[in-house]
């Protein structure tokens, strides 16, 4: 059973920061694609930031220079530090992975349960 476990979310300033983490353990042979959405009340679930196992980085225009996605994959684990942040990036975050359990296996996509993100002063 694969899962996603996320943690670092919480209530900041505006202009302050907050990294987010995202742990995936049980069953795992390889994960390929990584990444972090996030869903405001009242809205669709949008795209924030994607990674590949091999490094290969896309973000939404929205946080281009202010935050960073990264990955430890001996760990399984990606990263999102998110620098000044704004009133508007107030979301419920997702974690998402392209897992595949074993060799013989598609991948699958899972999802995390979410971290609440709130920026206010």
């Amino acid at each position: 059973q694969v899962q996603l476990v996320e943690s670092g979310g919480g209530l900041v300033q505006p202009g302050g920061s907050l990294r987010l983490s995202c742990a995936a353990s049980g069953s795992i042979f390889s994960i390929s694609v990584m990444g972090w959405y996030r869903q405001a009340p009242g809205k669709q679930r949008e795209f924030v930031a994607t990674i590949t196992s091999g490094g290969s980085i896309n973000y939404t225009d929205s946080v281009k220079g202010r935050f960073t996605i990264s990955r430890d994959n001996a760990k399984h684990t990606v990263y999102l530090q998110m620098n000044s942040l704004k009133p508007e990036d107030t979301a419920v975050y997702y974690c998402n992975a392209y897992i595949r359990e074993t060799p013989l296996r598609g991948t699958i996509g899972y999802w995390g349960q979410g971290t609440q993100v709130t920026v206010s002063s």
